[in-house]
């Protein structure tokens, strides 16, 4: 994998919210942040967790704060916001990347629609909301919204997730629209099979690990290989730096090459099907 530098203070004076940012790929965006010059205020529901993370960082020298909260709590959306300008006085980023992960299909209840839906899309709403009209005084800022492959293509039994992490999508254009003429950005991410401590933990699950599932699901992926977390920190704070001043209301797979695969996957090395 490439070494990915950090930009020294590229984002320095800059306050940044990203959310569920106590593991996987929110906690790999917070570190990155924090790397590049950063304050920023985190969120997630497990309060130790994100008081072990905020510690850590802080004790490395980096400024950051956490704040404990489901993101399905309309109000504690907007007491993320209001906390992060309190202690720094500004917002000019956000990271919406709190998701619940709710698999079901034919027999979904009512309450997994809701999580999964209030969590998810409309959650990241909430923030968008209530991040613009500080963005706005603060002269404009980017926003990214963490969707996913699944919001592409069609997965057994994945109804509730699925359609969630699609209406990101929409959202993302939706927004973008909305909130450009405060010189505000919003895009999104489309990551592949990440190495996050979901996909960690369903690899464990029968003891094979990483080193028994990444050359199967590795096989997703053009590249051959599932992605870190770091992968899709390094592509979130592109799309959130001025290097992407005129990218917004799109989308970026960060994916190895997994939706431009048919069924047919990396196929068999060598294997020519109806050519010369």
């Amino acid at each position: 994998m490439p070494n990915h530098t950090p930009v020294p203070n590229r984002f320095k004076g800059k306050v940044a919210i990203v959310t569920g940012g106590a593991n996987g790929i929110g906690l790999a965006i917070v570190e990155q942040l924090c790397l590049e010059g950063a304050q920023v205020v985190f969120s997630d529901l497990s309060a130790e967790d994100g008081e072990a993370r905020a510690s850590a960082l802080s004790q490395a020298g980096h400024d950051v704060r956490f704040i404990q909260g489901d993101m399905g709590d309309e109000a504690f959306c907007a007491a993320l916001v209001d906390g992060a300008v309190q202690a720094y006085g500004r917002v000019d980023l956000l990271v919406n990347n709190a998701f619940a992960f709710v698999a079901a299909s034919l027999e979904a209840k009512t309450s997994e629609w809701q999580t999964s839906y209030f969590v998810g899309p409309v959650g990241f709403a909430r923030m968008i909301q209530n991040a613009t009209p500080h963005m706005a005084k603060a002269g404009g800022g980017a926003v990214v919204n963490i969707g996913s492959i699944s919001g592409h293509i069609a997965q057994k039994d994945r109804w509730t997730y699925n359609m969630s992490k699609g209406a990101v999508d929409q959202l993302t254009k939706c927004a973008a629209l909305d909130v450009a003429e405060h010189g505000i950005r919003v895009n999104s991410i489309s990551p592949g099979w990440i190495w996050s401590r979901e996909v960690l933990n369903a690899a464990n699950a029968d003891g094979g690990g990483r080193e028994k599932y990444e050359p199967i699901w590795g096989a997703y992926h053009m590249l051959r290989r599932c992605g870190e977390t770091v992968e899709v920190a390094r592509a979130t704070l592109f799309l959130l730096s001025d290097d992407a001043s005129f990218i917004t209301g799109t989308d970026l797979p960060v994916d190895g090459g997994y939706l431009s695969m048919g069924p047919e996957g990396i196929g068999q090395a060598g294997l020519v099907v109806g050519g010369q």
